[in-house]
């Protein structure tokens, strides 16, 4: 396999690792509406401020979401919205397992 195919398929690993946990996948929807500061997406996620700003810098990290201050706050958007028509295959997916 050659270097340029390998780098590849890493990037694409890091993405799919970021996405690999259920409050990420929650950060990821609701930013698909609107941008939200850390603040909104903790009351939304359920978690505190650390825990959150740790999803956000994996997600950031792996080009999926993106950073801007407005003010004393850092708002959040999605970077990647081609990952929303991924979980809806995921979705088709999901619910053919649920009917077996």
């Amino acid at each position: 396999m050659n270097t340029s195919l390998r780098n590849r398929l890493n990037l694409r690993a890091q993405v799919f690792k970021a996405l690999a946990h259920p409050s990420r996948l929650i950060i990821v929807d609701v930013l698909a509406e609107a941008s939200r500061c850390v603040g909104d997406l903790t009351d939304l996620v359920g978690a505190d401020v650390s825990t959150v700003s740790r999803h956000l810098s994996v997600l950031k990290n792996a080009g999926i979401v993106q950073d801007e201050k407005r003010g004393a706050q850092v708002y959040y958007s999605l970077t990647m919205p081609c990952v929303l028509n991924f979980f809806g295959c995921i979705d088709g997916v999901v619910e053919e397992k649920s009917e077996i």
